[in-house]
């Protein structure tokens, strides 16, 4: 039985051994470079002895490579809060020993938030939470950060208070991570472009641009997907395409917690009612691949029909398209945001989960202005909701901020 829980066993040689070795590898295997301005880097060491959650933005798979990076630069030991599915391997107890903890996304995790508010009531801690909730696959902007790791961090400035003890300083760094293609993509879009075609069966006019053979694909993978789900009629060819991705968005998702039993609340973020419909999933093929079951039983047939791998491919659909939309690529025609879509088509046509890196990169990031949650703890004494999703809210603005001046220069 895997244990339902992970906890962090930072091993301090260890940290500081592939410390030494991370820019190297991130060089060799991911294809990137960190680089960051020491404006920003100073924003981090004037918080020295300071509880620090550090809440980076999270385009691409390579993000908490690129904070473990950043950690080597500042010569300290980060913890990370990472989704539970990354412990499926051999290497579960390497990452354990590098500061990482498991979180079961979709369902109160109480292991997880006991470890997560010991390590945001203990002094110069450095935990580092992805607050979007996983990979938007956008490099310029960032989707709805989820509230609950600074609700955590009030919680455990309030334990503080009711023992007694002074209200600590606990500050909020908001990190933006931006990639820049370091020399001209133009061949590998080209390239992506026409295998995409040649998948699809696609024969593009001559004279068509770059952007419109991208939406031919697109326009190709939307109508694909919608006679998946019966959602293909004449009324769709009169439809813009964020009202048919909406449609679409809707459909798969109360399609599959109805398959799974799930109650539909409308009014949850897609993104966590997908989380909540990944680990149902997880827990039913768990269930069968431990159970000796009889082919003809029951339980077997109710399964069979659930037609699990169609609600697998249905999650991983959402999460893949989950924060795109129309017009992302004409808004800012970058070899960054081009080749931001192509993954995303290439994940969906291929069944890729991570393709390769299509070039070498540069991983800019930005420190954004601190936020002491000190300064609010009366206001959220009064107003709690109100006071965590004011300071979520200002944390997202200042990370989305950092990302739009990258984008201006």
């Amino acid at each position: 039985m895997k244990p339902l829980f992970y906890p962090p066993r930072l091993n301090p040689l260890l940290v500081r051994f592939v410390q030494i070795i991370a820019p190297y590898g991130a060089r060799l295997f991911y294809k990137f470079e960190l680089v960051i301005g020491s404006e920003s880097l100073d924003q981090i060491k004037s918080l020295q002895h300071k509880t620090l959650l550090l809440t980076p933005n999270h385009p691409t798979f390579h993000d908490p490579i690129v904070m473990f990076v950043l950690s080597a630069k500042l010569k300290e030991k980060f913890h990370y809060l990472a989704a539970y599915e990354l412990f499926n391997s051999w290497l579960a107890g390497f990452f354990q020993r590098l500061g990482v903890y498991s979180i079961r996304r979709g369902l109160v995790d109480r292991s997880s938030i006991t470890e997560t508010l010991a390590l945001l009531s203990n002094p110069e801690s450095r935990l580092v939470v992805f607050p979007e909730g996983g990979c938007s696959f956008q490099n310029d902007t960032v989707m709805p950060f989820r509230s609950g790791t600074v609700q955590l961090a009030f919680k455990a400035m309030e334990k503080k208070a009711k023992q007694g003890e002074t209200i600590p300083d606990l500050y909020v760094v908001p990190v933006s991570i931006k990639y820049k293609y370091t020399q001209n993509m133009e061949k590998a879009i080209a390239q992506t472009l026409e295998e995409l075609e040649q998948a699809l069966n696609i024969i593009p006019e001559s004279h068509f641009s770059s952007y419109q053979r991208l939406r031919l694909i697109a326009e190709q993978v939307i109508v694909k997907i919608e006679q998946d789900y019966g959602l293909a009629t004449t009324e769709t060819n009169y439809q813009s395409w964020q009202e048919r991705i909406k449609k679409l968005r809707i459909k798969i998702i109360e399609n599959c917690e109805q398959q799974l039993g799930i109650l539909t609340n409308p009014n949850e973020m897609v993104r966590e009612r997908t989380y909540k419909l990944e680990y149902v999933l997880k827990t039913k093929v768990e269930q069968l691949e431990s159970s000796e079951v009889n082919p003809e039983s029951n339980l077997l047939k109710t399964e069979s029909a659930l037609n699990l791998d169609l609600i697998d491919k249905s999650i991983k659909r959402l999460l893949n398209f989950d924060a795109i939309y129309d017009g992302y690529v004409a808004e800012n025609p970058t070899s960054e945001r081009f080749l931001d879509t192509l993954i995303r088509l290439e994940r969906e046509v291929f069944n890729i989960d991570k393709p390769k890196p299509k070039g070498f990169r540069q991983a800019i990031v930005k420190i954004g202005n601190p936020v002491n949650l000190k300064d609010f703890f009366n206001d959220y004494q009064q107003e709690r909701l109100k006071t965590v999703n004011n300071v979520v809210f200002q944390i997202q603005q200042e990370v989305q901020k950092k990302l739009d001046i990258e984008f201006l220069n």
